[in-house]
């Protein structure tokens, strides 16, 4: 049975945490955290108010503990703090709190008046229920994220639900790699060491994709702000690199494996473009997916892998049947 999930901010909201004002003084804000420390669900900040209850700022209980009595809230507090409304998005929740090392976040509404605090344990709650999401749709499951993953009891009814949607879109990707094979079966039977280079071109092209999977995935959960432009020509840079170098060591083994200069540049030129091709395609998908607001993670696993397996056998085979073409063997 799948377990409940708190899946907004207004069902984290507490409001059962210290607040002062900006003209209290800090011997008095000490008296009220002993006087009233048993009431409160959370302690890791005071939150200090306006007379109209409109956040100002918020002060952390190790400053209080550590500041002369005689100052006021306002001399002491960290103004502008970072806030958030009760419909923000639970990924921006984690991203805040992560990238700002925030214990808790302070609610306000639209006329910027305190509403209360989500904590540090919900804002763990959400990381883990984001974690385990992209986990599963990066793998090709289906899957609303609750229980049934996490304990051994889950349903073979339930798992079969989940896992079989992406295997059956993988059957259809592998029969239409299967036909773009077809269309070079004269290349490859007159040329029969071609055939043996296919899982290598497709291997290493997967793996350079994944990747570039799961870099991008993890940028964007940390940074939903991250520039589409310059992620992109970072990553096309490093996947020069890396293409070049397999694209080289892979040319060469093949050279010296089978005597053959035309062979060694097939695979160097295909290996090289379908890495490329790879490293493009894993890194824009997401980014794509995030621009349109759909979950971006929908974007890799299985479906990036079927793309790229397409594009990298029409990219070996059509670079081996111009080489081979223009060249007597």
């Amino acid at each position: 049975m799948e377990k409940e999930i708190k899946s907004s901010i207004q069902d984290v909201i507490s409001t059962r945490v210290p607040v002062s004002y900006e003209k209290v003084k800090i011997g008095d804000i000490q008296d009220y955290l002993e006087e009233k420390a048993p009431e409160f669900n959370i302690m890791d900040y005071v939150y200090i108010l306006d007379d109209e209850g409109i956040l100002k700022g918020v002060i952390s209980i190790k400053q209080i503990l550590s500041s002369a009595h005689s100052l006021k809230a306002k001399e002491v507090m960290h103004p502008h703090p970072i806030t958030i409304s009760p419909e923000e998005e639970v990924e921006n929740v984690v991203y805040l709190s992560l990238s700002h090392s925030l214990k808790s976040l302070p609610v306000t509404g639209p006329d910027k008046k305190f509403v209360g605090v989500v904590a540090h344990h919900d804002i763990l709650k959400f990381f883990n229920q984001e974690v385990e999401s992209d986990i599963f749709k990066f793998g090709g499951i289906f899957h609303k994220v609750g229980e049934e993953y996490t304990t051994i009891s889950s349903s073979a009814q339930h798992m079969i639900r989940s896992r079989l949607p992406w295997l059956i879109i993988g059957v259809m990707g592998g029969i239409m790699a299967a036909s773009v094979i077809s269309l070079f079966e004269d290349l490859l039977s007159s040329f029969i060491a071609l055939a043996s280079f296919i899982p290598v071109m497709v291997y290493m092209s997967d793996a350079a994709g994944t990747q570039s999977e799961a870099l991008i995935i993890r940028s964007l959960a940390l940074d939903p702000n991250l520039s589409f432009k310059t992620y992109l020509i970072r990553e096309i840079k490093v996947g020069l690199v890396l293409a070049l170098v397999s694209g080289g060591l892979a040319g060469i083994m093949a050279l010296i494996t089978r005597q053959n200069i035309i062979l060694g540049l097939i695979i160097f030129l295909s290996m090289f473009l379908s890495i490329m091709a790879s490293v493009i395609i894993a890194t824009w998908a997401p980014l794509l997916f995030k621009k349109i607001n759909f979950d971006p993670a929908v974007a890799t696993g299985p479906l990036a892998t079927i793309i790229s397996d397409l594009v990298t056998l029409s990219i070996y085979l059509g670079v081996a049947l111009l080489l081979l073409s223009s060249t007597t063997i």
